[in-house]
């Protein structure tokens, strides 16, 4: 057996990135950016009023006070989406709205609810700055700029950048295409009919989820019963798509046939057997295409927990570098032990518990039950997966790092 640590090294040593493709900005989101964005105008690109009032020329304003406002004649409006008929003039000002570009002249807006409106005249009660309630042109962004380098996660934000810049297109990092094959003879897909000693094909869905949580696409290749040829007839399916998982079958059992159909396929298998608890049992291997790319292949074990935990483990790095993510790897924080937390036997254990604030800022872990690699119950109760060596019981109070499965608020 080799560690998880070593596994996946070999794992991602052979692991690229996908190439990119252009999508509308409304299908950017999540994506990786596969481009820089660089700013072809200034944002914004004229002076414009940070809110509704009275544009003006500051130097009209120099002896204002409350006891004696400057008078300034009404000269027009000016709202958002259009621009002044004329240059400001000394002693006038426009009425200005929120966005308004500022009007050739003005230096200054004063909020209107402190302008008082005598017939034709308003009564300024202050001495107003140069640049008061105005955004500079090129405050957020100057022509030239690059606001978004290649390798950047979209999130709202980003894409809301790129709309600001115009860009109505983006290059992106092409998602991950995964093919998902479950094996079994007791294995029957939603749908179907159970027969003696068959269970619903879980799996699949469960797999399926995950890759959607790694920003890839899940395609089905359904279920294969436990026969070599029908297994390999499904992989050969999934040829096409940027990185195969199958479960069960990859054991040394007589029913366990998914090695040699991948060996049927060409395939190079790179690590088998990790030094962990659930899931030692678990293939990576490659199959040559064409190109100088290879197709990566996991074959993980079949207990519903096995699968899950491997996949966090190994397979989602793996599709995060191939859709160019620079996050691979879940975050880790140091939680302490509510209660014993047993790992029993040789290997490390990746064991599900809950997290509770402990009221020092810190986080409190507890097993979520059973730890059998068949009870599912534990990966749904579980927001974590506390890595604990071997032949250890962490003791109640005890720091325990923990792999976050999702946030803990």
């Amino acid at each position: 057996m080799i560690s998880v640590e070593e596994a996946l090294e070999r794992i991602l040593s052979r692991i690229g990135v996908l190439g990119d493709e252009q999508v509308p900005l409304g299908r950017a989101l999540h994506r990786v950016l596969a481009e820089p964005a660089v700013a072809n105008l200034d944002l914004p690109p004229w002076p414009n009023s940070s809110m509704d009032g009275y544009a003006l020329r500051s130097a009209d304003t120099r002896a204002a006070s409350a006891s004696a406002p400057a008078r300034l004649a009404g000269a027009g409006r000016v709202a958002a989406g259009q621009v002044a008929a004329r240059s400001l003039v000394p002693g006038e000002a426009f009425r200005i709205f929120t966005g308004g570009p500022l009007p050739e002249g003005a230096d200054s807006v004063i909020p209107q609810e402190d302008v008082t409106v005598e017939g034709d005249r308003l009564l300024i009660p202050r001495a107003m700055a140069v640049g008061d309630y105005v955004r500079p042109r090129g405050e957020d962004v100057r022509a030239g700029d690059h606001v978004l380098e290649p390798g950047r996660f979209l999130g709202a934000a980003e894409v809301g950048i790129l709309a600001a810049l115009g860009r109505s297109q983006v290059r992106v990092v092409r998602r991950p295409r995964v093919g998902i094959l479950s094996t079994g003879d007791e294995i029957v897909d939603l749908g179907g009919r159970l027969g003696p000693g068959q269970i619903p094909n879980s799996n699949t869905y469960s797999l399926m989820a995950q890759v959607r949580e790694a920003e890839a696409d899940p395609v089905s290749l359904g279920v294969a019963p436990d026969r070599q040829a029908d297994i390999e007839g499904r992989f050969q399916w999934g040829l096409g798509c940027d990185l195969l998982i199958s479960s069960a079958g990859v054991s040394v059992g007589e029913h366990d046939f998914v090695k040699s159909a991948l060996g049927q396929l060409g395939a190079e298998q790179h690590l088998w057997l990790v030094n962990m608890r659930p899931g030692k049992p678990i293939a990576f291997a490659t199959i040559p295409s064409a190109g100088n790319h290879a197709l990566p292949v996991f074959a993980l074990p079949g207990n519903p927990v096995s699968a899950m935990v491997t996949f966090e483990l190994f397979v989602r790095p793996a599709l995060r570098r191939l859709g160019g993510h620079s996050r691979l790897l879940r975050p880790v924080i140091q939680a302490r032990a509510e209660a014993p937390i047993a790992n029993p036997g040789r290997r490390r254990g990746y064991l599900r518990v809950t997290l509770n604030t402990d009221g020092a800022g810190g986080y409190g872990a507890r097993l979520t039950g059973e730890q059998s690699s068949g009870i599912l119950r534990s990966m749904v109760a579980a927001d974590g997966l506390a890595v604990v060596p071997g032949d250890t019981t962490i003791a109640p109070g005890d720091p325990v790092p923990v792999i976050l499965l999702r946030d803990v608020h």
